[in-house]
């Protein structure tokens, strides 16, 4: 049973990411449509769709879930996914990443970052001194359920 979970869509990315398929299927057809249809071009437009198509499945949304002993986040279909022991976090608390921090899962200045949409974050500082943030819509709700957590951990 969790405590908490909530997903957070990645609105910006999947519209970003979608309009950018878009431009390169219409390139397609319009390269297999004209007269002197090039099957290569058409080819070396696909290959870029499919890779944002294959990202795009990756990287949707966040979610997160708080028990007892685990915080534990998955993006998109859940094939990515990370898992804190709630009894090696030492603090955690609100923060705003930076805009140039951008989405996904990334090292930035001081720790890791995991993020799919937004600047809000909540920041995990473990026992032996790792540094995670966590990107959320809800910072307050998840502070809340990371920190009843951890209490219960040290109860």
């Amino acid at each position: 049973m969790h405590d908490y979970e909530h997903t957070q869509p990645g609105t910006i990315l999947r519209g970003i990411l979608g309009l950018i398929f878009l431009v390169l299927a219409g390139a397609t057809v319009v390269l297999l449509s004209g007269a002197d249809s090039n099957a290569e071009d058409a080819i070396g437009m696909c290959v870029p769709a499919i890779v944002l198509i294959v990202v795009l499945a990756l990287f949707h949304s966040l979610t997160v879930r708080v028990s007892s002993n685990e915080l534990a986040i998955s993006f998109g279909n859940g094939l990515i996914q990370k898992s804190f022991l709630t009894d090696q976090i030492d603090s955690a608390n609100t923060t705003q990443n930076r805009w140039y921090n951008g989405w996904g899962i990334k090292k930035i200045s001081g720790g890791w970052l995991f993020n799919v949409s937004g600047f809000d974050a909540v920041e995990l500082r473990m026992k032996n001194g790792k540094v995670y943030r966590i990107g959320t819509d809800q910072p307050d709700e998840l502070l809340a359920a990371v920190e009843a957590a951890i209490r219960g951990n040290v109860e």
